[in-house]
């Protein structure tokens, strides 16, 4: 279905949720628990839904004794795959309170560029989902290499929006929405809708993530909403503690419409 307007968030059948590192990790790893009670509201509403989160590294970095996040690839993915296993032992810890099961789902840039990974990928992903199965999915670190690396978890996000053919994208940071300039900066105002196709004339877009621990900034962000817009699927830019009201409905975040697709449900 395609959803027109905020209005319609509470009836979105198949929804991404994306929340970056600095959201979910050091001394912000409490939001885990606020996020997963949003997650699960929508899914006991009858929501299918998937989580694409990104702080594998960030989490891993303090057991290799790291104080900045690594600039080798080696080390990286050294890191990613130690904190992967605590990353997902920490959703399923708090999703066991609502009794559902999450399933690791780990991609490259090649898997779906790749025709066969890329369908069975899709299939993998119908059946967790028809079996009520809550997909965590993240880049696979310890495998990708500088030249095929999603770059950051926006685009990995807007990709499987369009993979699932999702009604509603939610891409969470530590911004609650998207501004005119760096929302630090005297003047900036919020954007409060973006219709479809909108160039976003002369608005200062920034490309650099706040908290020093992920890869993405508005810029990704923005550039990933076309991307999953294009495709139909409506999205929402606003700050992790607002998750709760964003998959309400409320007034929260950026709004960028989507396109119409042929053959889509109203």
């Amino acid at each position: 279905m395609t959803l027109l307007d905020r209005s319609a968030i509470a009836s979105a059948r198949r929804i991404v949720v994306k929340v970056g590192s600095s959201s979910i990790s050091g001394e912000n790893a409490t939001q885990i628990g606020p996020l997963v009670d949003a997650l699960a509201a929508a899914h006991a509403r009858g929501a299918e839904v998937v989580l694409v989160s990104s702080g594998a590294i960030a989490t891993g970095m303090p057991y290799l004794k790291l104080d900045a996040r690594p600039s080798d690839l080696a080390t990286q993915q050294a890191a990613a795959s130690v904190g992967q296993n605590l990353l997902i032992f920490r959703y399923q810890d708090s999703l066991r309170r609502y009794g559902i099961v999450a399933g690791q789902v780990l991609l490259t840039a090649g898997d779906l560029e790749n025709p066969t990974h890329r369908s069975n990928a899709q299939r993998a992903m119908e059946r967790l989902l028809g079996l009520r199965i809550l997909p965590i999915v993240n880049e696979n670190d310890t495998v990708a290499t500088h030249e095929i690396r999603f770059g950051d978890n926006d685009r990995l996000a807007a990709l499987v929006a369009e993979l699932v053919d999702a009604d509603l994208l939610v891409l969470l940071s530590d911004v609650d929405a998207l501004y005119t300039k760096p929302p630090h900066l005297p003047g900036a105002e919020r954007i409060v809708d973006v219709p479809h196709g909108d160039a976003l004339a002369g608005v200062e877009i920034g490309s650099v993530g706040a908290a020093g621990v992920g890869t993405g900034g508005a810029e990704t962000k923005v550039s990933a909403a076309r991307i999953a817009a294009d495709s139909g699927t409506a999205v929402l830019i606003t700050a992790t503690p607002l998750v709760e009201s964003a998959l309400r409905g409320d007034a929260v975040g950026t709004w960028f419409a989507p396109a119409h697709v042929e053959g889509a449900t109203p």
